[in-house]
C-alpha cells in the first residue's frame, strides 16, 4: 500500500504545481463570489482562499483574485489560468509579424478581449498605453500601483496594472503587467513583459515570436 500511495502523493503535488483554471460565475451579494476552480464550485468570501486561489475584490461582474503572489482580473464566465505555466492557452504557439511602414513590427490584438493595435518595442520593460486607450477598453487603470518613469521627455506619472490577458494572432497569454502613461500614444507598445515568454527571430522584415 505504501507504494501507490507515494505515487498518489507525488500526484497530487505536481497537479497544485500546474496552473489551475479559474472562472468567475457569479457572486453571492457583495462580499462572497462562486468560483470554478478546476471545474468544481467554490463559494468564496472576500480574503479567503480556496485550493490556492485568495478572492481579494468583489466588484461588478468581475472579482480580483491572487494566485501564487500574482493577481489577476476574473470577468464574469470568462475561465483564465492561473499559477504554474499560466504563459498561455491552447490556440497557437507562433506569432509571425512583418515590418510595417518605417520599419515598424505591428500586430491587431485584443487586451482583456478588447480590440487594440500593437507595436512591438524591444526596449519597453512591459506594455504600455495611454490613459485614453486604457479608458476605451475599461481598463481600471486608476486602481494601479503608482509610480513614475524616466523619458527622454522628462520624468512622467505612471500606474502599473496586471492585464488579464494579451492576444496576438492566435497566441494568447495571461496575467501581463503593464503601464498605463499619461501622454497620447498611436498604438500600444507591446514589450517584453510580453516579448519574454517568446523566443524573438527577425528574418528580414518578418518577425517570429515562439512560445518558450
Amino acid at each position: 500500500m505504501r507504494r501507490p500511495l507515494a505515487l498518489m502523493l507525488c500526484w497530487g503535488a505536481c497537479l497544485a504545481a500546474q496552473a489551475q483554471s479559474v472562472t468567475l460565475s457569479g457572486s453571492l451579494g457583495s462580499s462572497k463570489a462562486l468560483l470554478v476552480i478546476d471545474g468544481q464550485p467554490h463559494t468564496v468570501a472576500v480574503g479567503a482562499s480556496v485550493k490556492g486561489v485568495t478572492l481579494r475584490r468583489l466588484g461588478d461582474g468581475e472579482a480580483e483574485v491572487e494566485v501564487g503572489g500574482k493577481r489577476a482580473t476574473l470577468r464574469l464566465g470568462a475561465p483564465i489560468r492561473l499559477g504554474g505555466d499560466s504563459g498561455g492557452a491552447p490556440g497557437g504557439s507562433e506569432i509571425v509579424i512583418a515590418a510595417g511602414p518605417g520599419g515598424h513590427f505591428t500586430s491587431a490584438g485584443t487586451i482583456n478581449g478588447k480590440a487594440v493595435q500593437f507595436m512591438v518595442d524591444t526596449g519597453a520593460t512591459s506594455i504600455a498605453l495611454s490613459q485614453s486607450e486604457a479608458n476605451r477598453i475599461g481598463l481600471d487603470w486608476q486602481r494601479g500601483r503608482r509610480g513614475l518613469s524616466h523619458t527622454a521627455g522628462g520624468t512622467v506619472p505612471i500606474h502599473s496594472v496586471n492585464l488579464t490577458s494579451v492576444k496576438v494572432g492566435s497566441v494568447e497569454v495571461f496575467n501581463v503587467d503593464a503601464v498605463i502613461v499619461p501622454a497620447e500614444m498611436p498604438m500600444v507598445l507591446l514589450g517584453n513583459s510580453f516579448l519574454s515568454r517568446f523566443s524573438m527571430r527577425r528574418d528580414s522584415d518578418v518577425m517570429r515570436l515562439e512560445r518558450r
